[in-house]
């Protein structure tokens, strides 16, 4: 469906490259005030990658990004490859698979065990999968995806780059997963790639999905989560986040894990944390924010003409940069404090 030269290829990721973020060259230098790091790259992967839609040529180039992002903070990272496809729907009613070829990228360090932590975000923007999404101008070359999910990678890189010269009793792996857009397609693979041992050894998977637009910021367990694990991160994180004055709540409910059920279904443990609103339309979190002039479906997802910088920055001042601060604020020590328990300080 998509194609571009191998030479195209590698000047935009040379190009995209050198106009990445100074502070992650300086690795000795000290990091920036919580949250600044994330809301940086937000702004950054919605730049210079909109329209990273699964298969696609900015889908490559923004997981090379991630990856030399991931391989500057001293964390083993790859790109992994996978075969998937979704149904297309034309305004007549025939129906077409698509066959694409996405890329997820994984970067791991060791601990001192294998048990591990893994923090996830999906970065692919959403493909249109009608002609009546294309009419409607949902996803395509021009979504810039700020909401939906460069706010859930850029929270990720964060945690990643703070966590990098922290030793840690287990393993922690970072992974942006694609093809989230596409029927949550990458998290289905990501699961499917893991073996018994690894299911057995993951503590615990942190997902970061559109923290902007939302009214207010959830930590929700999922499913199949126990009510120990739950206690040790989704109360723990409200804990947290109410020591520190930042309005969160959660929500118990069957649809904590859209995007990565594949996840739950296999039982690993799930923290997910998001911005919406559990309270409005059908109070199953698809609606972010109540009905305006300025949100008139209640939520930016998918829509090319709300989930851009410019808009969220004119409509919503300051929230960018606000809720990276917060659940970066939240998330850090959690994370920290998970990765080496006290016992193994």
């Amino acid at each position: 469906m998509f194609s571009f030269s191998r030479m195209t290829r590698a000047l935009l990721v040379l190009g995209l490259s050198c106009a990445g973020l100074g502070h992650a060259m300086a690795a000795s230098a000290p990091l920036p005030a919580m949250g600044m790091i994330a809301s940086q790259q937000i702004r950054h992967i919605a730049t210079y990658f909109p329209g990273r839609m699964a298969g696609s040529p900015a889908e490559l180039i923004a997981a090379e990004y991630l990856n030399q992002q991931f391989n500057k903070f001293g964390y083993k990272s790859d790109l992994r490859g996978f075969d998937t496809r979704y149904l297309y729907t034309s305004n007549a009613g025939k129906q077409n698979w698509q066959n694409i070829h996405a890329t997820s990228v994984i970067a791991a360090r060791a601990g001192e065990v294998p048990q591990q932590i893994i923090v996830m975000a999906h970065f692919d923007t959403y493909v249109p999968q009608s002609d009546s999404d294309t009419n409607h101008n949902l996803g395509g070359l021009t979504l810039q995806g700020v909401d939906d999910n460069a706010s859930g990678v850029g929270v990720m890189l964060e945690l990643a780059e703070r966590m990098q010269a922290i030793p840690t009793h287990y393993s922690l792996r970072f992974v942006a997963l694609s093809a989230e857009e596409t029927g949550a397609k990458g998290a289905e693979d990501f699961v499917k790639r893991m073996s018994a041992e690894e299911k057995k050894n993951t503590l615990l998977v942190i997902n970061l999905d559109s923290l902007v637009t939302g009214d207010r910021l959830y930590f929700n367990s999922g499913m199949n989560t126990s009510v120990a694990v739950a206690k040790l991160t989704r109360v723990r994180a409200l804990n947290i986040a109410r020591s520190l004055g930042i309005p969160a709540e959660s929500h118990a409910g069957t649809h904590c894990c859209d995007g990565i059920k594949a996840l739950d279904d296999s039982r690993l443990p799930l923290l997910n944390v998001t911005a919406t609103n559990f309270a409005l339309g059908k109070k199953n979190g698809e609606q972010q924010r109540a009905i305006s002039r300025h949100f008139p479906l209640g939520t930016t997802r998918y829509q090319s003409q709300f989930d851009n910088l410019q808009y969220l920055d004119k409509t919503l001042p300051g929230r960018i940069e606000k809720r990276s601060r917060d659940t970066v604020k939240v998330l850090y020590p959690l994370l920290k404090d998970l990765a080496k328990p006290a016992k193994h300080a």
